[in-house]
């Protein structure tokens, strides 16, 4: 008989949101990212009665959103996927957090999908009074098709950021054994002008309580990256977990140096706090993280970091952006990517 935390851990893989914002797993999906998980893991499932599945790629970013939901699963049942989980869960008990993670990815990259398939077209209405500020600077249909795309790209790059929220920091929070406080609720409180605590909190990227630390995730740190208000709160971040008796974690991935990044590191290093930079960061999380869920760390977080933080954009080039019945194509030279669009 399946247990109640093997239902529990189903339900919970499943679905995400309500309303229109919902993004519910077909059965096949979930089914499929629980193999890819096996797999990752180098788990063999030969004495499992499960379906076989060819994936198309092996690498899950090379997988296309459509094909989870093709009709290679069509038979698979809720029982299915309860065996598999259970089946993971008995193997190791970090097969819980990795599935999880897993699946909060995939919802969220298919969520993104169905935002670019619908995200509505700015009609005129919306963007006519901006014209007046580059009206007569070039041919007027040239114009108004450059502020009706760049506001739609806006919107897209707007909704893009606010789901990378929910799923960025939450999954490496997770995967080192913690989580993102909110300000609410948070242990760090801000220090006022007389030197003590506020009841006002400091939102943590994650935090661990098993181990005492507020460790503060960060791309890179660079000028223009922090105005100098925004600068003077990370820098009174590491002072505020001292004086809460936490201990403070400097986490930043690109190993680009800065002479912000310096700094930075200096004030954490000066309240007893740590600091790890480029590929020591990502060891030091993986440390954290375990045998089994640093293999997600490397499997599906690491490598897109690093293969983004390669390219180097001294020159943006020329891209093409087209709008046509089948979707919008984004290219440059001889790379194109098609977002197919919903009615």
């Amino acid at each position: 008989m399946t247990s109640q935390f093997i239902k529990s851990l189903y339900a919970k893989c499943k679905m995400h949101g309500t309303g229109d914002a919902q993004v519910i797993l077909e059965d096949r999906e979930l089914y499929a990212l629980i193999l890819l998980a096996f797999q990752d893991l180098e788990w063999s499932i030969l004495e499992q009665n499960v379906l076989s599945v060819s994936f198309p790629s092996g690498s899950y970013y090379e997988i296309p959103l459509n094909w989870f939901d093709g009709e290679w699963g069509s038979k698979i049942t809720p029982q299915d996927v309860l065996g598999l989980l259970d089946a993971g869960k008995q193997r190791r008990e970090d097969f819980i957090l990795y599935i999880e993670n897993l699946c909060a990815l995939h919802r969220r990259r298919v969520k993104y999908g169905r935002i670019l398939a619908t995200q509505p077209i700015p009609t005129m209405d919306q963007v006519g009074p901006r014209t007046l500020l580059e009206y007569g600077l070039c041919e007027p249909t040239l114009l108004a098709h450059w502020v009706i795309w760049r506001k739609w790209i806006y919107d897209i790059d707007n909704r893009a950021a606010q789901e990378t929220g929910y799923v960025f920091e939450p999954i490496l929070a997770t995967c080192l054994g913690g989580e993102t406080i909110g300000a609410k609720n948070s242990p760090v409180k801000r220090i006022g002008e007389d030197g003590k605590p506020m009841p006002q909190g400091r939102q943590i990227d994650c935090y661990i309580p098993t181990e005492n630390l507020a460790c503060e995730f960060k791309l890179r740190v660079t000028i223009a990256a922090s105005g100098q208000g925004r600068f003077k709160e990370e820098l009174s971040f590491p002072e505020e977990c001292r004086a809460a008796g936490i201990t403070p974690v400097l986490l930043v991935l690109d190993p680009t140096p800065s002479p912000r990044l310096a700094e930075l590191s200096k004030k954490f290093l000066a309240c007893n706090g740590r600091f790890y930079h480029g590929d020591e960061a990502w060891e030091y999380m993986q440390q954290l993280a375990g045998e089994t869920i640093s293999i997600f760390l490397n499997k599906y977080i690491r490598p897109v970091m690093m293969a983004m933080e390669r390219i180097k954009i001294d020159d943006q080039g020329e891209i093409l952006f087209r709008w046509s019945e089948q979707g919008i194509t984004v290219s440059q030279r001889n790379n194109s990517y098609t977002i197919l669009r919903q009615p």
